[in-house]
């Protein structure tokens, strides 16, 4: 299985302002995330997806295409520019990003999850406490 990370979507209020920003990345000519260091763990990523935390739920995930070096010596993550949700998890925010493994992420929402990502983050998330989602 494929390695995950996860990282906080940091400003963003919504699934839609996320979706606008990307969009705008996208735009600009691709979406990359620059962090200060590259995983040690890179290598396990092939095939891994950065997973997005908002408002305390795992909520999206977006594809690792692969990594390269940014100025000042950071490094790029460079990520398909398309948001893919999935079933929200509860997951406490944290600074930078953590490793995620393929047995814990949360699964895909299919076509019929798509009302579900309709509504907002906090009420998914009750849903799933109460295990109705």
């Amino acid at each position: 299985m494929a390695l995950h990370i996860t990282k906080v979507a940091f400003g963003i209020d919504s699934l839609e302002a996320f979706e606008e920003r990307i969009a705008a990345r996208r735009a600009a000519g691709g979406f990359t995330h620059v962090t200060r260091y590259l995983p040690r763990r890179h290598e396990e990523m092939a095939g891994g997806s950065l997973y997005w935390i908002l408002r305390h739920q795992l909520v999206a995930r977006s594809p690792i295409l692969g990594f390269s070096e940014a100025e000042n010596g950071r490094t790029a993550i460079h990520l398909e520019p398309r948001l893919i949700l999935v079933q929200a998890h509860p997951k406490r925010a944290h600074q930078g990003w953590r490793y995620l493994e393929g047995k814990d992420a949360p699964a895909d929402l299919d076509a019929a999850g798509e009302a579900v990502a309709a509504m907002p983050p906090a009420l998914i998330g009750k849903l799933n406490e109460l295990s109705l989602l």
